[in-house]
């Protein structure tokens, strides 16, 4: 089993989709480490060489902004639009869409599940 950076890349996949698994890495990118480490697009996962492994292991070394370090990244440049209270920011930190979708109707991923009625208020009782 290839294991690239912390990932366990599947045996079943080609290898321009497996290394997809990766994050940070789609299919473009997938293509250019593959042509740049001079693997078949059509190989399978499991029929690698090691030879073929470690070429592709420097290549994403290499070139950076993979996994851990591009999460941490992300979350950096959030963490500052949070601190510079950027409209951005403020959107991030309420919890809702940032790019300008509408919440009047929808946006029910990003604000959660629907408030239901207030449970539990008891209707007056009537004077009899």
């Amino acid at each position: 089993m290839a294991r690239i950076v912390g990932i366990d890349l599947p045996r079943d996949k080609r290898v321009e989709v497996g290394l997809t698994y990766i994050h940070g890495i789609g299919r473009p990118r997938s293509r250019d480490i593959c042509a740049t480490a001079n693997v078949n697009l059509d190989t399978k996962v499991r029929d690698l060489s090691e030879d073929e492994v470690s070429r592709i292991r420097q290549i994403i070394e290499e070139q950076g902004g993979v996994e851990g370090e591009l999460r941490k990244e992300v979350a950096m440049n959030i963490k500052r639009l949070m601190e510079i209270s950027s409209y951005r920011g403020i959107r991030h930190r309420k919890a809702l869409p940032v790019r300008g979708q509408r919440t009047h109707t929808n946006a029910r991923t990003r604000k959660g599940p629907r408030k239901g009625a207030i449970a539990g208020k008891k209707k007056p009782t009537g004077k009899t």
